[in-house]
């Protein structure tokens, strides 16, 4: 049978791995039984002569020496802490239909049922070994729990591995669906107890963990010296086994699969594709929706729900995805958790800290939001912090207040002073009409780049379409390349001053802990590189040009048309004009930026009767 056949690969692989552990105990072994026989001779009265007391003299401090690292390298290997996933525990009372479906899911395949249940804010599920002495107890650090969590969240020495569910199945899923999706993934525990390959994976892993130990920056130079060897040691260790175990894993794998095609085998064909759904649905929505609040030191404390939210608008937009929507009048999975609101409010907390490195739990400058004040208490402050910010450049570069309206009288910034910058094409070589003087000049940002004349270039000549050429300094750069002057010059001031606020620590940001000697026993996972996954979407100087001049018009729209903010599940932030989106701004912005003609964006705003020359409010 197929599971049979996968079965006897994982175990024969299991076996060579473990043949690697024996082949290194043997070569520690060798040089004390050579010292045993050499000193068994001696007692004898044999092995005797000048030859055979000199081996003596050697071979036995030799084999003393390399008992001792091996057994230091075997204390190391059997101490390190492996790895271990940052996740929300569910325990039993929180959750006792999803624990039941569970448990008749691991009967039904005749496997053992996972010794626990815990949550990942990820589009993942899997079985984790948490049966080393490091794990047993709850860190007193981490403070994820929920609904009772605290009483039995870890069990002590479990048998079985965790099942850890990605959240947005939970939230995304129906019952039907999440069951067929864990099958094979609870087959896996059959294959996980059987004793050879339970001790070819702690092998593994304990050499993994003594890597990292020995990896982790230390002061002492003994220490360091001698940690060196035992990272090279396990390294080598690690290179001879590495094929071996992963072919194990495949077998245990192709074991669990074949073993759970009796259960639910048509309903997962369905389920996948909603495996793949939830998870281009997960990434807009952290990368659109969570990251600008992340940015303001606001995390949304419902991203699960959020998952539904966005799915049921794409399900909405697309027409290969009409059928989805109507799984929504069945029951979600999320209905087998007692308290699904607390869960989902962990494991966004969980989130944040991952892929934005949020403190561990709220305060006054790190506080959660609602859905339904994301637009104001989000979406607009972002638009006002950007607006203030352009404004602010425009400050340094010593650009001046548009004429002909209330701003020079005022100070007040208005959309028109940034237009008519925008439209100016200034002097050949030039960076903007005032030749981008001021303070900003000196930027030594990442983006900061002087556009001054240079004397080996010759002045630029205009394009044939009449735009103006972009400055020379900036020709080198490909995003900038295709700008105008003014335009290039403020993207790159934008880019240096939005350097310098993200190189100064802000109080939503956590503080990194000073690296210790040791790793702290009681934590499970290191949240000193916080974040572990860090969300890194591009944003290029032209892009960041034209999210603050988009900015910009939003904020002259609401102040002076009655717009409104509003939130867009799979886009983010968005200008609502009488209750309906505005989705054709976008290429109005870009015209001005790439060709300095401000003619398209006037037409729109005059359309929608928003008064550029009006001063706005800005944070």
């Amino acid at each position: 049978m197929g599971v049979e056949a996968g079965a006897q690969v994982a175990r024969a692989r299991a076996l060579a791995v473990l043949r690697v552990r024996s082949r290194a105990l043997a070569v520690a072994l060798l040089p004390a039984a050579v010292a045993v026989i050499l000193l068994a001779g001696a007692a004898g009265d044999r092995l005797e002569g000048p030859a055979w007391d000199t081996a003596r003299w050697v071979m036995t401090p030799v084999a003393v020496l390399v008992l001792l690292a091996a057994a230091g390298i075997a204390l190391v290997v059997a101490r390190a802490r492996p790895a271990m996933s940052p996740t929300v525990p569910v325990v039993e009372e929180a959750a006792p239909d999803l624990y039941r479906m569970v448990r008749d899911l691991a009967d039904r395949l005749d496997v053992p049922a996972p010794s626990a249940i815990a949550l990942t804010p990820d589009c993942d599920s899997w079985l984790e070994d948490r049966t080393h002495p490091a794990h047993a107890p709850p860190p007193a650090e981490e403070h994820h729990d929920i609904a009772g969590a605290g009483k039995r969240a870890h069990r002590q020495n479990p048998v079985a591995p965790v099942l850890v569910i990605g959240s947005p199945f939970l939230w995304w899923m129906r019952v039907g669906e999440l069951r067929a999706v864990l099958a094979p993934v609870i087959a896996g525990t059959g294959p996980s107890a059987h004793p050879d390959i339970t001790a070819a994976r702690r092998f593994v892993r304990g050499l993994d963990a003594a890597v990292a130990v020995a990896s982790a920056p230390r002061r002492d130079p003994v220490s360091r010296a001698v940690l060196a060897g035992v990272g090279r040691i396990a390294r080598l260790l690690l290179r001879g086994c590495r094929g071996h175990a992963a072919e194990m894993e495949r077998g245990v794998a192709a074991a669990a699969a074949e073993r759970a095609q009796a259960v639910d085998y048509g309903l997962r064909i369905v389920a996948q594709e909603q495996v793949g759904l939830a998870y281009a649905g997960w990434d807009r929505l952290l990368t659109r929706v969570a990251l600008p609040a992340w940015r303001m030191g606001r995390w949304p404390s419902r991203l699960d729900a959020g998952v539904v939210a966005a799915l049921t608008e794409l399900s909405r937009r697309d027409r290969l995805a009409e059928g989805f929507a109507s799984r929504l009048g069945e029951r979600p999975a999320c209905d087998l958790l007692e308290e699904p609101g607390a869960v989902d409010e962990a494991a966004s907390l969980l989130a944040a800290r991952l892929f934005h490195g949020g403190p561990a739990g709220p305060g006054p400058d790190w506080s959660p939001v609602d859905w339904s004040e994301y637009p104001e208490e989000v979406v607009d402050r972002k638009w006002r912090l950007d607006a203030a910010r352009l404004h602010r450049v425009l400050d340094a570069m010593g650009v001046r207040p548009a004429g002909g309206s209330a701003a020079p009288a005022t100070g007040a910034p208005t959309l028109s002073r940034v237009l008519d910058h925008l439209t100016d094409p200034g002097p050949p070589g030039a960076g903007g009409s005032t030749g981008a003087t001021g303070p900003a000049a000196a930027s030594t940002g990442p983006a900061a780049v002087s556009t001054g004349p240079r004397p080996d270039l010759e002045p630029p000549e205009a394009s044939a379409s009449g735009r103006p050429p972009a400055a020379p300094d900036l020709l080198d750069d490909e995003d900038l390349s295709g700008t105008t002057v003014p335009s290039a010059t403020l993207a790159a001031r934008l880019s240096a001053e939005l350097a310098r606020e993200e190189a100064t620590p802000s109080p939503a940001a956590p503080t990194p802990a000073a690296p210790s000697p040791t790793p702290d026993p009681a934590a499970l996972w290191d949240d000193r590189a916080l974040p572990l996954f860090p969300l890194q979407p591009p944003r290029t100087a032209r892009d960041l040009l034209a999210d603050h001049l988009t900015a910009m018009v939003c904020c002259a729209a609401m102040d002076t048309a009655g717009a409104t903010p509003g939130l867009d599940w799979l886009d983010g932030p968005t200008l609502l004009v009488d209750g309906e989106r505005t989705a054709d701004l976008a290429p109005k912005v870009l015209t001005l930026i790439e060709d300095g003609d401000a003619t398209p964006l006037r037409v729109w705003l005059s359309q929608l009767g928003i008064r550029p020359e009006k001063p706005v409010r800005l944070a």
